[in-house]
């Protein structure tokens, strides 16, 4: 976070150039008058500027402007960290239940909004008949269809075969939605049922 600035009694001062809590210029007051304009408004005076002569100090509530300044670093830090890979090893002769439980490991990262990187892996026997392995990886990606889409697909290196499923954006979002309002309809009902009858 920023450093802290100089709020009300802190700014030492003497005249400052006040800006209003719209934006607008004031001029160059003395440091009492910016003070008690800005309790009037129940507001803080705020040294934005310390440097400049005279000081810069701005009307507004500081509180609210630390909240802000805070979520808005969270958000940034939030994006910055993008979308995480997880990834999921296969076999081209894998059991249907070990199937069914890798299918329901992605698509619970992908529904987390993770991408997720597939990888088929041969042994030498298997490298002589690679279609089998690829009809999986494709069965693969088309059971997983609503929730992702292919973002890459690698050709074979080695005895590895790649693909990369990335979350479909408005199906993740939607299915957010329809949870929470989920949840809330629950809450409602739990909350109606907790009413004593009159």
């Amino acid at each position: 976070m920023a450093d802290r600035l100089a709020v009300n009694a802190e700014i030492r001062a003497k005249e400052v150039r006040l800006i209003g809590p719209e934006g607008k210029q004031v001029g160059v007051v003395p440091l009492k008058i910016a003070i008690e304009a800005a309790q009037a408004l129940d507001l803080d005076l705020v040294e934005v500027s310390p440097q400049a002569n005279p000081p810069v100090a701005k009307v507004m509530d500081y509180g609210k402007h630390l909240y802000e300044q805070e979520r808005a670093e969270r958000e940034a830090r939030r994006s910055q960290r993008g979308t995480t890979q997880k990834s999921i090893r296969l076999r081209p002769k894998i059991d249907d239940h070990d199937f069914e439980t890798k299918l329901k490991q992605a698509r619970k990262f992908l529904e987390g909004g993770s991408s997720v990187r597939v990888q088929l892996m041969f042994r030498r026997r298997e490298l002589r008949r690679p279609e089998m392995g690829l009809k999986l990886m494709d069965r693969f990606a088309q059971e997983l269809t609503e929730v992702a889409q292919i973002d890459s697909r690698s050709p074979m290196e080695g005895r590895f075969a790649t693909m990369v499923l990335g979350p479909r954006k408005k199906d993740v979002a939607q299915k957010n939605v329809a949870k929470k309002e989920q949840a809330n309809k629950s809450q409602r009902a739990a909350a109606s049922d907790a009413k004593p009858a009159e």
